[in-house]
């Protein structure tokens, strides 16, 4: 199945490590969301927005892996899945249930996710758009 990591799992050493099976495909982007932080952990999430773009990585996971994502994600508490496609194929990533205010991620995950952007080849602009928390 395909996966579209726009958090910490764009960070590969991590991916890796909760998704042993997982391959990184390529970046691609989500059109007409927008990237931001909340919830008591702080952590990223995605909602809509017109004309606007969240990079992310795609990536193929196994059935386990999946598994292994939905209880690290706290599936269906904490995010719900929500499926797209690209290019005609059917993508899954997570969005959070509750849209709390933002919340400024801390300094320790922020870094995950910035690795991730590296690793991905990803616009950090968007990253930095999603921490204004506007």
């Amino acid at each position: 199945m395909l996966y579209f990591a726009y958090g910490s799992n764009l960070n590969h050493f991590q991916m890796k490590r909760r998704c042993k099976d997982s391959i990184f495909l390529k970046k691609i982007n989500l059109k007409d969301f927008k990237l931001t932080f909340r919830s008591k952990y702080r952590a990223a999430d995605i909602e809509p927005k017109k004309n606007s773009l969240v990079p992310g990585g795609l990536f193929k996971i196994s059935k386990s892996d999946e598994k292994k994502l939905d209880v690290y994600e706290d599936f269906p508490i904490l995010y719900k899945k929500y499926y797209f496609y690209h290019y005609g194929k059917k993508v899954m990533t997570y969005a959070m249930v509750n849209k709390t205010p933002f919340k400024f991620p801390t300094e320790r995950y922020l870094n995950i996710v910035k690795r991730g952007y590296k690793d991905c080849n990803l616009d950090e602009k968007y990253l930095k758009k999603g921490l204004s928390g506007s």
